[in-house]
């Protein structure tokens, strides 16, 4: 089984790094957009991440612009709108595809773990979550729809 930690990602603020730094902890990793229709997930997000951070839980965003382009800004531009609209706290990376052949291979890996409906490959929709626990593997994948309040029984369940 493929963990997570060998993956290489670049922060938001243009930094590569591996996810080998969060090792040990529980993750929550979602495609994100700014102009979205689940746009205000990023506070309940935000809640969450303030709520279980201090328990080894994080909260990785990958800002991602393939839904018809609901992420057109650079990395700059989306990291000062969610820190000032709704005072994202929680890592973002740099924007990646997800899907198609420039998909990022740390969610390939997602996405092969955890299928989607009817054993889609492909992330349907920006703010689709993904749950890792803490040996890097991935336990279950939930709809962009699914509110971030609606995982808080799965999160403390790995916590």
């Amino acid at each position: 089984m493929t963990r997570i930690y060998d993956h290489a990602v670049k922060t938001i603020e243009g930094t590569e790094t591996t996810l080998d730094t969060y090792r040990g902890k529980v993750l929550l990793i979602v495609n994100t957009a700014s102009q979205c229709g689940f746009t205000p997930q990023y506070k309940g997000l935000e809640d969450l991440y303030e709520k279980y951070k201090s328990q080894g839980f994080e909260i990785l965003g990958f800002p991602c612009n393939q839904f018809k382009n609901q992420e057109p800004a650079g990395d700059s531009d989306i990291s000062q709108f969610c820190e000032l609209n709704y005072g994202v706290t929680f890592p973002l990376f740099s924007k990646i595809d997800v899907n198609g052949p420039h998909s990022h291979p740390l969610f390939q890996t997602l996405k092969q773990a955890a299928p989607g409906f009817l054993g889609s490959r492909n992330v349907k929709w920006n703010f689709t979550k993904f749950l890792v626990n803490r040996d890097g593997e991935v336990v279950k994948r939930f709809a962009p729809m699914t509110k971030p309040e609606k995982i808080e029984s799965s999160i403390q369940a790995l916590l």
